[in-house]
């Protein structure tokens, strides 16, 4: 049975801000030795405006995964200053969702590229990991 996605469309948009703290650095995570905003943690703010664009959207028992992240990370961000990213659908192919991403902080644009997310039936899902976690 096919789910409906008719209400996933271009243009739909997402918006997260951040202001960064020290736990949100390249040291704090393991990503590098610089007090800036790490790059991990810039992926995660481009799927929660992701996630901000379409969740609500999506029927019931639905949920979308990221599958393809693309992006650059091209200027550091100093603890204190607020991030702001946003995620735009381009395109919706069947279950998948393609997403143009872009990460702000207060004086430049630090990242952007593409991202893209899949719809799966989330009982259906888990009970595929379940079935991969008695294999092992």
């Amino acid at each position: 049975m096919a789910v409906d996605l008719s209400s996933l469309r271009p243009g739909l948009r997402g918006q997260v801000e951040l202001t960064v703290g020290e736990e949100h650095t390249a040291p704090s995570i393991g990503s590098g030795a610089i007090h800036v905003l790490a790059t991990p943690v810039m992926i995660n703010l481009f799927e929660a405006a992701a996630l901000a664009a379409v969740e609500r959207l999506l029927p019931a028992g639905y949920q979308s995964l990221g599958t393809v992240l693309d992006i650059r990370h091209v200027a550091a961000t100093p603890v204190g200053m607020r991030v702001t990213a946003s995620a735009v659908v381009e395109k919706v192919d069947g279950r998948t969702i393609f997403f143009h991403v872009e990460a702000k902080d207060e004086k430049e644009l630090i990242g952007d590229g593409r991202h893209e997310r899949v719809v799966v039936n989330v009982a259906r899902f888990d009970e595929r990991v379940q079935k991969k976690l008695s294999r092992a």
